[in-house]
């Protein structure tokens, strides 16, 4: 059996998952849908560009395992998007944390991730006041441009098809078991139909959208309108990264793109939130950008680390972020690939963090396994 792969959405994931299909079945077409101009522009781009090492979740033992698993192994896939010539704090807040310095120790003990007392010049950043302790990782960042141009060049060299401007509108079920896809050209609204073995869809905040054109089973998501400010960040921590937490606080990373630091805050980056009914997208948010939380999260990251008031707005990233409810209680991000039961060759894939990517390889393995067996069967 073959024919053609139809991934939805051009963002990491939808890239990864393309290579995948490409290098499993080298006889069949694969291509990407991506609505806008170019690749990995969207939630690709706009995040903190952090390779999780497992350290940001201490209530939820199995996303910090899975990402100090899959740690090494994006480090070294990737090696060429990797920046790591900064030094990466996490700092436990003393009064509202969710955990203690002492638990956080132990955790990272427990998932084997390096965690070691910050030294004195470091800890003279902080405010011990409001600081139980301070740690220095081993966390680095990605450049999202090089990342983008990196899978530029092994989607080419699969032999991949990109089809820019195109968006997947409608899926309908086909002869033999495929499954049909509505195309829609965004440049002059023309739809055309393309056959597809399997339909994947990757698009994220938009994952909805077309199963509900489909008459398919929603998926239970929430969204939130997110801002990070971009900063030029006073030279006491130009070459650090700091985290406090487990709670409502702050994340300031350096980005490597933009050669600044972003600055998160738990409180002020979300400016609302929506539980998705299938619409698409941007129906429930205005046209970004929205007026900036900097002030506020300038303000308070001081409390913690007076540095950070010298911060230097010059910008913001503006994303819906998209995330599982049910994540929400431990702040885990696992991977979620969902097929629907009436037209199996449609496969919903969300990721929660660009490095966990890896954690639909088993996944998409099981779907190539018995599609292979199905194949053999028949012949």
């Amino acid at each position: 059996m073959s024919g053609a792969h139809v991934i939805a959405g051009g963002g990491f994931y939808g890239c990864y998952v393309a290579l995948k299909a490409a290098e499993k079945f080298p006889q069949d077409d694969v291509i990407i849908l991506e609505s806008r101009d170019e690749l990995c522009s969207k939630a690709t781009y706009n995040n903190q560009a952090r390779i999780h090492n497992g350290y940001h979740y201490p209530r939820s033992v199995l996303t910090g395992l899975r990402s100090r698993i899959n740690y090494p192994r994006f480090k070294r896939e990737f090696s060429p998007c990797v920046a790591e010539d900064f030094t990466k704090v996490y700092a436990i807040e003393r009064n509202r944390s969710n955990v203690t310095a002492t638990q956080f120790a132990h955790f990272c003990e427990r998932i084997g991730a390096d965690a070691a007392p910050a030294s004195e010049d470091v800890l003279q950043l902080f405010n011990p006041a409001l600081i139980e302790g301070v740690f220095v990782v081993d966390e680095c960042a990605f450049d999202a441009v090089k990342l983008k141009e990196f899978m530029l060049g092994r989607l080419t060299a699969a032999g991949v098809k990109i089809r820019k401007g195109r968006e997947a509108v409608k899926i309908t079920a086909a002869e033999a078991g495929e499954v049909s896809v509505d195309v829609k050209n965004n440049q002059d609204g023309s739809v055309s139909r393309q056959k597809a073995r399997y339909f994947y869809n990757c698009t994220y905040s938009n994952l909805n959208a077309v199963l509900a054109e489909s008459g398919l089973s929603l998926i239970e998501l929430k969204h939130e309108a997110a801002e990070i400010a971009i900063v030029d960040a006073p030279e006491a921590v130009e070459k650090l990264g700091i985290t406090v937490m487990c709670g409502p606080f702050f994340s300031v990373m350096p980005f490597p793109d933009k050669k600044r630091h972003s600055l998160s805050h738990v409180s002020y980056t979300p400016h609302y939130e929506w539980k998705d009914g299938g619409e698409k997208r941007n129906a429930h948010v205005p046209a970004y950008p929205l007026e900036t939380s900097f002030e506020r999260m300038r303000r308070d990251a001081a409390r913690y680390v007076p540095v950070l008031g010298e911060c230097v707005y010059r910008g913001s990233l503006w994303e819906t972020k998209t995330v599982l409810p049910r994540s929400e209680g431990d702040d885990g991000r696992p991977i979620l690939f969902s097929r629907d039961a009436r037209l199996p060759g449609v496969i919903s894939i969300l990721g929660g963090k660009i490095d966990n990517v890896f954690d639909i390889d088993e996944a998409l393995d099981e779907v190539f396994a018995q599609d292979s067996r199905g194949a053999e069967g028949v012949a």
